[in-house]
């Protein structure tokens, strides 16, 4: 690694700037910047945790919350392969600090585990979702620092304010920033590491290890961040070839690149072991659920990856994913399969208008000014190629595959005042605020947000489904309206979701068990389940009349 600073010559961390040219940095007071910065974040942590306060455990939260349990009682691997340890060690410090009673050596599949968890042995589930859910509060409000920062160097303070409005206005970030889920630590951690090989450009010493940790993390926690290595590695490439020292030549120059490479790989492999040992040091590896047989080129790449067999067996069941037919709803349309343009249609709905503008002025400017170029591979190049392994995938289920977006445009629409025009202050500031006003307006159903465009929230469940807008969140929220509103009525419910009723005071019965004639009083439907509805469930519904919503994401029906 020595070698790859040895006579390098200095690299500024900011872009430069042309002969002549005003300056980039527009003039604020010194304790403006970080006034801002603590507004900013503090009111994306105020809606977060009221978020994660008041919403019961979406669909895929309580499998990470019991394996998490498990990892830190039973100190084995046995649960959730797909998804590699990290993330929910990171859920795990909340899941310490609530404490709950955990039933040792409790056998039973996955999806049984955080229900078990949650519902049947004690705890107050309210109490630890949020506790588990705070640690990735945290997270997500660290990434927004790095959302700044990058900004800050590319257009000066101004530009990084900007940049984090976005990020921490953005409804699909608020929401699943607030869950114990782990779309948001994975897409933070490649932000992460693309901003520290940015970095490394100046000082490739100190800042290709902390890259590779930060690309380590993200691998070790979702494994969809595999589609990203191949760019960090070329990205890591152009920062040290940029640090090389003038005059070098070729040869040396090659093999700065490839040691950089190497220790930026090193250091990423180093990340997963250490999250597989931190759970269990013995690495014994027993899988509850059967792990499907993979042929071919997968067969190939699985058996490739340096990885402990627990990552390769769940690559294995990403792959059996891949193969089963998932259905889809997006406009209106139920499908099976998937939709090669499902997620930049849903990007579409669900981003605030201002953001949008803000993001395509802010890829224009990269690409289009000369002094913001040297940063566009590290902007655009990530974020389009994992948006493109993201459209291939079979599961059309929501923006949070695509979590990533709102991240690294943020920082590119940030670079829009560095371009050299009087109105571009008055014209992001006017867009950040339009998006602050419809991000506000939605407090506090992040989950369900769409854009006026196409009806607010109240409408999304017309377009999309699953955690676009219905993920279960809502259960508690329910039984609150039942109560006030529905005291003493027969329920007919069909909940999608991971929450138990019974928990929350609903007494329902299941609709689609008994003739149609026989269901009389409320039909309460998740929008999931309208989107999807065939057979007998479609029929009650057309013969019902809707009276009330649910958090934008359950219909109350009156028969």
């Amino acid at each position: 690694m020595m070698a790859l600073e040895q006579h390098s010559a200095p690299v500024p961390e900011t872009l430069p700037q042309p002969p002549g040219a005003r300056p980039a940095r527009w003039p604020v007071r010194r304790w403006v910047v970080p006034l801002m910065v603590v507004v900013l974040l503090g009111q994306m942590a105020v809606a977060m945790v009221t978020t994660a306060v008041q919403q019961t455990p979406t669909i895929d939260e309580p499998v990470y919350v019991g394996t998490a349990a498990e990892y830190l009682h039973e100190h084995r691997l046995r649960h959730n392969p797909e998804h590699p340890p990290l993330g929910k060690l990171v859920i795990g410090v909340g899941v310490a600090l609530a404490d709950p009673h955990v039933d040792r050596f409790f056998t039973i599949d996955q999806g049984r585990l955080g229900r078990h968890l949650l519902y049947e042995s004690g705890n107050d589930p309210w109490r630890l979702m949020l506790f588990a859910r705070l640690p990735v509060i945290v997270l997500t409000l660290a990434f927004g620092l790095i959302v700044f920062a990058f900004a800050r160097e590319l257009a000066g303070p101004v530009g990084g304010l900007a940049a984090l409005g976005l990020y921490a206005l953005s409804p699909d970030v608020i929401a699943h920033g607030s869950l114990a889920t782990l779309d948001v630590p994975a897409a933070g951690f490649v932000l992460t590491s693309v901003w520290l090989l940015w970095r490394a450009r100046r000082r490739p010493r100190l800042h290709l290890p902390l890259a590779g940790v930060a690309l380590g993390a993200a691998l070790a926690t979702k494994m969809s961040t595999l589609a990203a290595v191949p760019v960090i590695l070329a990205l890591t490439a152009l920062s040290v070839w940029c640090a090389r020292p003038p005059n070098e030549a070729l040869r040396r120059a090659l093999l700065r690149a490839g040691a950089g490479t190497g220790v930026v790989v090193l250091a990423a492999v180093a990340v997963v072991w250490a999250a597989y040992l931190v759970v269990d040091p013995r690495l014994r590896w027993a899988p509850e659920q059967p792990v499907p047989v993979v042929d071919g080129l997968r067969a190939l790449v699985v058996e490739v990856l340096p990885f402990p067999e627990a990552y390769r067996d769940g690559m294995r069941v990403q792959f059996g994913f891949e193969e089963y037919p998932w259905q889809g709803f997006l406009f209106g349309r139920l499908y099976t399969g998937s939709l090669w343009y499902y997620l930049p249609a849903a990007l579409l709905v669900k981003t605030p208008l201002g953001m949008l503008a803000l993001w395509a002025a802010g890829a224009v400017a990269l690409v289009a000014v000369r002094r913001l170029r040297p940063v566009a591979p590290y902007l655009l190049v990530p974020t389009a190629v994992l948006l493109a392994a993201a459209m291939l995938g079979s599961r059309d289920f929501g923006t949070r595959y695509a979590v990533f977006v709102p991240m690294f445009l943020a920082v590119a629409a940030g670079g829009v005042l560095a371009v050299r025009w009087r109105w571009a202050p008055v014209a992001v500031g006017a867009l950040v605020l339009f998006v602050a006003v419809s991000s506000v307006r939605t407090y506090p159903y992040y989950l369900p947000y769409s854009n006026e465009a196409f009806g607010g929230p109240e409408k999304t469940h017309l377009r999309l489904h699953d955690s676009n807008v219905d993920w279960g969140q809502d259960l508690g929220r329910l039984a609150d309206r039942l109560r006030e509103r529905y005291r003493g009525e027969r329920i007919w419910l069909v909940y999608k979701g991971s929450g138990v009723p019974s928990h929350y005071g609903i007494r329902a019965t299941d609709p689609r068990r008994v003739p149609v004639r026989e269901v009389r009083g409320l039909l309460v439907v998740s929008d999931s389940s309208v989107a999807k509805a065939t057979g007998r469930l479609a029929e009650l519904i057309d013969s019902s009349r809707p009276i009330d919503t649910v958090g934008h994401s359950i219909t109350i029906y009156r028969r």
